[in-house]
C-alpha cells in the first residue's frame, strides 16, 4: 500500500512527466501521436518510479516505448530540473505500456457480441468442485 508521501511524489512526476513528453512530440512535429502518463508508482524507499504509459494509436506503442527508454536518461535530466525544489533525489524511472484500455475494450466487445457469457452461461467454463 502507497503513503502519501509516494502518491504525491507519483503525482508530481506524473504531471511533469506529460508536460515533458507533450512538449518532445510538439517540439519534434510528430504529428497522429497522443502519450499520457496513466499511473506512476514510486518505491517506499523512493529510489524506482514505475510508469505507465498509454500511447494512441497503440500501433506505434512499442516503438514508441523504445524511443522514450532509450532517452530516458534525458527524460530524468529534464524531470530533476523540473521537480529540483520538491525532491533531492529524482528515482530511476522504468516506462511501461498501459494496456488497461485494450483490456476494457476486449471486455465491452465480448459483452456486446453475440457470445455474451452473461447471457448465454454455457459458454462459461464450469468450475470444478473438489
Amino acid at each position: 500500500m502507497e503513503t502519501n508521501r509516494q502518491k504525491k511524489i507519483g503525482g508530481v512526476i506524473q504531471k511533469d512527466l506529460v508536460d515533458i513528453l507533450q512538449g518532445e512530440i510538439r517540439k519534434n512535429s510528430i504529428s497522429n501521436l497522443v502519450i499520457s502518463v496513466s499511473k506512476v508508482s514510486v518505491t517506499t524507499d523512493l529510489s524506482i518510479a514505475t510508469v505507465h504509459l498509454s500511447i494512441f494509436p497503440p500501433e506505434k506503442g512499442p516503438e514508441t516505448l523504445a524511443a522514450i527508454k532509450s532517452n530516458s536518461a534525458l527524460i530524468k535530466h529534464d524531470l530533476s530540473q523540473r521537480v529540483r525544489l520538491q525532491l533531492r533525489k529524482v528515482p530511476n524511472l522504468h516506462f511501461f505500456i498501459d494496456d488497461s484500455l485494450d483490456y476494457i475494450e476486449k471486455i465491452d466487445r465480448a459483452l456486446s457480441d453475440k457470445e455474451n457469457p452473461i447471457e448465454h452461461r454455457e459458454l462459461l467454463d464450469r468450475r470444478r468442485k473438489f
